[in-house]
């Protein structure tokens, strides 16, 4: 099952991109082709479970489903508590 090494790398990304002093992660979109040799809903099963553990818990994934063989982190949704958002 490829699909939990993708998962674990997306997580891998996004702890990079986030930081030590991270703001608390929301969502984690992924953007799959339908030709990238990768089972959705499979991925998703296995980002919700890495994103239910410390430092990502509460997080959700979003699967991005389009054409082609794509297949890469597409955004992060933080909530850094600013109350002006």
């Amino acid at each position: 099952m490829h699909e939990m090494s993708i998962a674990l790398e997306v997580c891998r990304l996004a702890g990079d991109r986030l930081g030590a002093a991270a703001p608390r992660l929301v969502v984690v979109g992924v953007t799959v082709g339908d030709d990238a040799g990768v089972e959705p809903e499979n991925l998703a099963f296995c980002l919700e479970a890495l994103l239910a553990e410390p430092p990502f818990q509460g997080a959700s994934p979003r699967i991005i489903r389009e054409p082609g063989d794509a297949l890469h982190l597409s955004y992060l949704e933080v909530d850094d508590d600013d109350q002006d958002d």
